[in-house]
């Protein structure tokens, strides 16, 4: 049974997407058909701040994209060498939060120790950040308490470089609780190009999907149309599959029916999903 996933691929250890292998052990054939492009902005202000970690009381990343800008700002302004010998270690010395193991996958690479990951969107690591507060707090034991200057890390805002069209939950909640964020826009979404002839050609080869999973609402926005129109009558049999709550908000905006939201933003979870929802054909 065929599935369609609107994402780029990622290859892991073994050169293949995991959410296509992970689907592949269900029997279901999956295929990828990225949807979004993405523009890069603002690097030389985020140099300048990453030359700066005593600026903030740590990092936030919530996708791949923001890890992606700090990696081309250290290989464009030649920053590599004094990235490795001292400025990684003092962001080290802070908190790195960050949403998905993806993302905590490639701030690893860059040097970075991600916390939070498992927290699997903005929202849970909104709550995570919000229940390690005490750790910020001056007179509070934790090794994160105070910089290197003596002054309560609680009072230096972390630095979350982001895209243009983040939610506002995460900010939000943070506001809430007193914690203070500077946020900074370092990439845009854009469609992909070639959006349409994929799909054409998808439904031209392949026939309609029995599911399509879309991964983010810019993906569901820029994609949804076409879909409706290649699918004509037989729309309405597609189950439609999201990878976290915006997407399945989103979803639901647009009159969409979800018929399952993935616990967690990974290919096992992915995988369970799509599972229980296509059970009744006996997919696997």
């Amino acid at each position: 049974m065929k599935v369609l996933l609107l994402k780029d691929a990622k290859d892991d250890d073994s050169g293949q997407d995991p959410y296509i292998q992970e689907l592949r052990l269900c029997g279901l054939e999956a295929t990828l058909i990225p949807v979004l492009s993405f523009e890069f902005m603002s690097l030389p202000s985020l140099s300048e701040k990453l030359s700066h970690p005593e600026g903030f009381g740590g990092l936030i990343f919530t996708s791949p994209r923001a890890v992606e800008a700090v990696k081309l700002c250290l290989e464009k302004d030649n920053k590599t060498e004094v990235w490795e010998k001292s400025l990684k270690d003092r962001w080290n010395a802070k908190s790195v939060y960050v949403v998905g193991n993806a993302t905590a996958s490639l701030v690893n690479k860059i040097g970075l120790d991600a916390e939070g990951a498992g927290s699997g969107n903005a929202e849970k690591l909104a709550e995570y950040i919000c229940s390690m507060v005490s750790l910020y707090s001056p007179g509070c034991p934790g090794t994160h308490s105070v910089d290197q200057a003596g002054k309560p890390l609680s009072e230096l805002p972390l630095l979350f470089p982001c895209g243009t069209i983040k939610g506002d939950t995460l900010p939000k909640m943070l506001k809430d609780k007193g914690i203070p964020m500077e946020s900074m826009h370092v990439y845009q979404t854009v469609p992909h190009p070639g959006i349409q002839g994929s799909l054409e050609s998808y439904y031209e080869d392949q026939g309609i999907p029995a599911s399509i999973t879309f991964f983010s609402p810019s993906g569901l926005k820029y994609s949804l149309e076409y879909i409706q129109a290649l699918s004509g009558g037989s729309f309405d049999q597609i189950k439609f599959v999201a990878i976290g709550p915006s997407t399945t908000r989103a979803m639901a905006a647009k009159g969409l029916p979800v018929s399952c939201t993935a616990e967690s933003p990974t290919p096992q979870a992915l995988a369970a999903g799509i599972r229980e929802v296509l059970k009744p054909n006996k997919c696997c």
